[in-house]
């Protein structure tokens, strides 16, 4: 049996706990499924899927797709918290209404702390993403600080490295989550789920550390079932 309803306040208990918080991306309603039944915490519907499974340009994605994909992986999910992207060009209190109202717990924004304090006014709860690199710690604190002052729920640390990471994480009292370039230092990690079984294309020669490796085991199925259909054998998982 499923566990019930995480909510935002879970996610806090988490942080204040010590215990860290398990995101995954996901972008369809299959992998949303299994995603949630593992007992993922926080299931992030990431703009990234314009590039990485539709083959388009970062610059791309729509907010009409993500909407898309936001119901598609609401359908899918009953425990997790679910989180939304905005995609950069077109991030606004409009579209941010708009992905709440087709399930989004949280809406992901790289923006403003002007833009997290308009959009939270609206009702509408905030995954706020900003990035390290060469700024100093002091400043990454700042910057951490005024989201979380404008409303933000939680924080997307990116590159955030030990240094800097753990100084943010325990300089706000909001959870703060790390995907590309995170690490224990952070209160939680996320990555896509396709990356983490190794679903994509690049994974049939990739020499990385994968939990699993689906891109192989399809292409061996796929091939196995041409095999048999050329030779005239009955496929597996039919009958008659």
């Amino acid at each position: 049996m499923l566990a019930l309803k995480k909510m935002l306040a879970d996610l806090q208990t988490m942080k204040q706990a010590g215990r860290k918080i398990v995101g995954v991306v996901a972008w369809d309603f299959q992998i949303a499924q299994i995603a949630d039944r593992a007992g993922v915490d926080l299931i992030s519907v990431g703009d990234s899927v314009g590039v990485n499974l539709w083959g388009q340009a970062p610059d791309e994605i729509t907010i009409e797709e993500m909407l898309t994909v936001c119901r598609a992986v609401r359908r899918g999910v009953k425990r997790a918290v679910v989180s939304v992207d905005c995609p950069a060009h077109e991030q606004n209190v409009d579209a941010a209404l708009r992905l709440k109202e087709s399930g989004a717990d949280l809406v992901k924004l790289l923006g403003s702390a002007d833009l997290v304090r308009s959009v939270v006014r609206e009702g509408v709860p905030v995954f706020a993403e900003f990035h390290g690199g060469k700024d100093e710690p002091a400043m990454l604190v700042d910057h951490a600080k005024r989201l979380e002052d404008a409303g933000a729920s939680l924080l997307d640390f990116r590159h955030s490295g030990p240094v800097a990471g753990a100084a943010v994480s325990r300089a706000v009292k909001i959870p703060v989550i790390g995907g590309l370039g995170g690490g224990p230092w952070l209160d939680g990690r996320m990555r896509m789920a396709h990356a983490a079984i190794g679903y994509g294309f690049s994974s049939l020669d990739s020499k990385t550390e994968q939990y699993a490796n689906v891109a192989r085991i399809t292409l061996d199925a796929l091939s196995e079932y041409a095999a048999d259909v050329r030779s005239g054998k009955q496929i597996k998982g039919q009958r008659g």
